[in-house]
């Protein structure tokens, strides 16, 4: 079961990301993407094969591990407009994991775990570069989406057969890794240029808000409600992007995503 998990759920998120975005803009791609469709897996497995105290406190630290996120999503969108692909994407990954080093020997409570990720969100967002001109339509290939589920699953693969060895905390730390977003900012550099890119990577940061929420409240009700958390934690991510749609990721300072 956990095997079939790792295979289908989060790739198939991060298709069904992609589909969106072909429909409403690179902008939803990352919107979408930025909500837990790939760290919700790989923290529902951390929980099914470890239990709800690892769980607990992994998801915990997966709030400090947004930080990195929002880290990662403004160089990338910065590197991107001066640098190929390949450079772009280490450039962001080293910056990423050069914070979640440093967050992964900070012990801290999940409320104020919470403020540093909305906060740090809420930076990345007032120093994101401007879209310059507009993504270039591209006629895309047949392996598009195939390409894109098997980047996700292999990423996924990766992280969670580390994460009896890295422990709680780091596997936590790592949860939110750019897996997804790696791979929606990727294609999109690749396919569409740097405004394609940047408007990918602002969506994210309309994203982490539910992110936020999600981690938060299985960070709480983790070890007294055991799996129902996770229901739990869904429906505090729709209630937070909606209200975050309903004001224009205003309370960011990022505009509409398109």
């Amino acid at each position: 079961m956990t095997l079939l998990l790792k295979l289908v759920l989060a790739p198939l998120l991060v298709v069904g990301s992609s589909l969106a975005g072909r429909r409403w803009g690179p902008g939803v791609t990352g919107l979408l993407v930025a909500l837990p469709v790939v760290a919700g897996p790989i923290l529902f497995i951390t929980y099914l094969e470890h239990g709800a105290a690892f769980a607990a406190r992994a998801v915990s630290a997966s709030l400090l591990g947004l930080v990195s996120l929002a880290v990662f999503t403004l160089v990338f969108a910065r590197v991107s407009a001066a640098r190929g692909l390949t450079l772009t994407v280490l450039t962001g990954w080293a910056a990423c994991l050069a914070v979640d080093l440093a967050l992964s020997f900070v012990p801290v409570p999940a409320w104020a775990a919470l403020g540093m990720a909305v906060l740090t969100a809420w930076g990345a967002a007032k120093a994101m570069p401007p879209a310059r001109g507009e993504a270039r339509p591209v006629a895309l290939p047949w392996w598009d989406l195939p390409g894109r589920a098997v980047a996700t699953a292999a990423l996924v693969l990766a992280l969670t057969a580390a994460a009896g060895r890295l422990g709680p905390e780091i596997t936590g730390v790592l949860a939110p890794f750019p897996i997804g977003t790696t791979v929606v900012a990727g294609f999109a550099l690749a396919q569409g240029g740097p405004a394609a890119a940047v408007a990918t990577t602002r969506g994210v940061l309309r994203g982490l808000g539910g992110f936020a929420a999600f981690c938060f409240l299985v960070a709480v009700l983790a070890e007294p409600l055991g799996g129902y958390a996770f229901v739990v934690a869904v429906a505090g991510v729709l209630v937070v992007q909606a209200g975050i749609s309903v004001y224009g990721g205003r309370w960011l300072g990022v505009p509409d995503a398109g």
